[in-house]
């Protein structure tokens, strides 16, 4: 079977929730669990013949699709996202925030401001990029006390930014979606 993209869920109210393969998005039609769909782009997933009819099964997917169920908006739509240097790279846009240097990912390190072993957590308010030698320069200690500056402030991807950050091949109506999710501040490209 040829490759889809992956479809954007949503709760019922509409918040983004999160990325699901071809595969969940037919389980989930299958099972009737869908609220509504959106989004200009649709796929058909074929599946096996029929007994009875000789024909083929076919479910037609849409590229966002709200699943029944609670809403999300209030709880899960404001939860801390994973923390991983992927997603970290994305948020900072591959800019060292001690140099300003942009490079690939290869060549970029998470870096803690307050550094773990002073008493530093590896949280996203505490992490920025960094490339290798700046990291190497500040070491063990503060900005401050490595005599660095920071170019910009560490913070929190909301959920929509989230989703923008993990996955590379969005459909440009689910980046539409996203995009009126997402603060003018962000420096999340859309």
């Amino acid at each position: 079977m040829s490759t889809y993209p992956l479809i954007l869920t949503l709760d019922p109210h509409g918040a983004p929730h999160r990325w699901v393969t071809w595969q969940h998005a037919c389980f989930y039609y299958a099972k009737d669990l869908v609220a509504w769909a959106a989004g200009d782009h649709s796929f058909t997933i074929h599946g096996g013949l029929s007994r009875l009819t000789g024909k083929q099964s076919a479910i037609r997917a849409n590229s966002i699709i709200a699943i029944k169920g609670r809403a999300l908006a209030g709880r899960q739509f404001h939860q801390v996202p994973p923390l991983d240097n992927r997603e970290l790279f994305h948020r900072d846009r591959h800019i060292c925030a001690y140099c300003g240097d942009i490079l690939n990912s290869t060549r970029l390190t998470r870096d803690h401001v307050a550094p773990v072993s002073q008493g530093g957590r590896d949280i996203w308010m505490n992490v920025v990029t960094s490339c290798r030698a700046c990291n190497q320069r500040k070491s063990g200690r503060t900005p401050e006390q490595a005599g660095m500056q920071l170019l910009y402030a560490p913070y929190v991807p909301n959920k929509a930014e989230y989703l923008i950050l993990s996955n590379r091949n969005i459909l440009a109506d689910q980046m539409d979606f996203l995009a009126r999710h997402v603060s003018s501040q962000s420096r999340v490209r859309l």
